[in-house]
């Protein structure tokens, strides 16, 4: 039986997954029978392999297809420009003689006898052997290279791109490649970040001529929808596909292994985890809670990463960290290398031309590492976890009198602090407040739509209740007032009829505490501090 698959290369007899085919048949169409240069640049686990892999297949009708992958050459073959050569030859042998090809011994010839002769040879005679095989070849020939960024030594490769280059401006007098197609997180203009300091200056021009690739490569809701479908006809689990579609999406935003892990922990793990007596129950809006908490806790490959560049990119750590706690709304714009490299990772997108995390997932998992820095050092923190056990009745949080000690607890400590300060903290401290009262056993996000400089709706979700809580700026009688209309609009989107405001207030005569009011039919409990 197939099953969803988060582990390296995605089959559609071994696995459950969404349908390839428009998505190839545009990159025929667009790119390979255009004879395009083209880099296929996505975050980790996104997806490129399984694409590649796909294609491969896709084109071979058409086209030969030379499928090589950087990761299975050794630090050693990128170590000068005469060794990367050879081994590029030697790859190159390999892939001609497992095909059966018109004119193969004749292809492989000159790769031969620059291998088996003793002298050393570089590009130069590597890019003879290449035009020969492109010239003798009876069918277009298509160079994929999977893990293009994985290269130890990035100038060599470079050198590598710029023969390409030339060869490209000139293949109408020698044969080259029709169509090349590189696949890697950095972008090949980007490989720069990864030379070390005192190498800098060997980066030359970017590969100009490469197409920009627009294939949106992220899963639609209608894809997943799709997926499900298939899965739904090996194991009529009743599931309401429709709801779980939306709610999958919700999360991941199209994520590729995101949506797959949440998938693949409703199908194998709940089940046994929780001894369900049937699959339907795992395939619920709980159940997908429930998945995105264990992710969330699991040292995945893609999270490591995350947590490995914040820490090697301050400059990015600091953008992230005012877009989720201080709202901050900023351009999206590529000029700026740092929102380049936030998007060339995948942690970030544009919308309505402002930065935006990518998806929840993401935003979770950075709210909990930004958070978890602060724990063992943070006063308010300490506060809640002594008095954690008190937030609970007959196992329900009670989110009102969350709020209530909230209120004491900070004004105790940071009543003196100025407007800047709360600005620029105080939501990140409610945050930091909540972690420990509902974690093990609840999980909470931002409402991405909400959040800017003033306002941020957070959704609190404890064994499967919700609760909604309005986290805001003062601005004044009028603006609170509108914030109080919109939140009771928002609670009657989720079918609540009783919603929670935080408001951290500059003024000097503000009332410190809380209160209850009624908006349009809805109980908003409101807590100043």
């Amino acid at each position: 039986m197939r099953y969803f698959n988060t582990e390296g290369c995605c089959k559609p007899d071994e696995h459950y997954m969404v349908n390839l085919y428009e998505r190839l048949n545009k990159i025929k169409q667009s790119y390979v029978d255009r004879g395009k240069y083209f880099v296929i640049n996505k975050g980790r686990q996104y997806g490129k392999t399984t694409t590649l892999t796909a294609l491969e297949q896709y084109l071979k009708t058409d086209y030969l297809i030379i499928s090589l992958d950087f990761q299975l050459m050794g630090t050693e073959d990128f170590s000068d420009e005469t060794i990367f050569s050879r081994s590029m030859a030697e790859n190159i042998i390999f892939a001609l003689k497992s095909m059966e090809v018109q004119n193969q011994e004749i292809m492989i010839n000159p790769f031969c006898k620059l291998v088996l002769n003793q002298w050393d040879f570089g590009l130069r005679e590597l890019f003879i052997a290449f035009s020969s095989m492109c010239k003798n070849c009876p069918k277009p020939i298509v160079l994929m290279i999977d893990e293009v960024d994985s290269a130890s030594n990035n100038q060599v490769f470079i050198d590598f791109l710029s023969q390409l280059r030339g060869y490209y401006l000139k293949r109408e007098k020698m044969p080259i490649f029709h169509s090349v197609i590189l696949a890697g997180v950095y972008n090949i203009k980007n490989l720069k970040l990864k030379l070390r300091p005192d190498k800098e200056h060997q980066y030359n021009s970017p590969w100009n001529i490469a197409a920009k690739f627009k294939i949106n490569m992220s899963f639609s809701a209608n894809e997943i929808a799709a997926m499900l479908k298939e899965y739904e006809k090996d194991y009529d689990t009743g599931m309401d596909i429709p709801m779980i579609t939306r709610e999958i999406y919700d999360y991941t935003s199209g994520y590729p292994v995101l949506v797959s892990a949440i998938c693949k922990y409703l199908d194998e793990d709940l089940p046994e985890e929780e001894k369900l007596n049937a699959p339907r129950e795992a395939w619920s809006k709980e159940g997908i809670t429930k998945a995105v908490k264990k992710i969330l806790m699991d040292d995945a490959p893609l999270f490591e990463s995350m947590i490995r560049q914040m820490k090697e990119y301050p400059d990015l750590k600091r953008m992230m960290q005012a877009i989720l706690f201080q709202g901050k709304r900023i351009t999206f714009n590529t000029d700026n290398p740092i929102i380049e490299l936030a998007s060339m990772f995948g942690y970030i997108v544009s919308h309505d031309g402002t930065i935006q995390v990518a998806n929840r997932i993401f935003e979770m998992r950075l709210y909990s590492y930004f958070l978890s820095e602060e724990e063992l050092t943070n006063a308010i923190y300490d506060e809640a976890q002594g008095n954690k056990n008190d937030y609970f009745q007959d196992n329900r949080l009670n989110m009102e009198l969350v709020l209530k000690k909230f209120v004491e607890h900070f004004t105790d400590i940071y009543g003196e602090n100025d407007e800047k300060f709360l600005e620029t903290h105080g939501r990140k401290l409610f945050l930091l407040y909540l972690k420990p009262i509902i974690n093990g056993k609840g999980n909470y996000y931002i409402e991405a739509q909400t959040r800017d400089a003033r306002r941020t709706d957070v959704i609190v979700d404890y064994l499967g209740e919700q609760f909604i809580i309005e986290l805001k700026i003062w601005r004044g009688n009028e603006y609170n007032e509108r914030g109080e209309k919109q939140l009771s609009d928002y609670l009657e989107y989720y079918h609540k009829d009783k919603g929670y405001m935080l408001s951290f207030n500059f003024h000097k005569k503000k009332t410190i505490g809380m209160k209850e009011i009624k908006v349009g039919g809805k109980t908003i409990v409101e807590a100043v501090v």
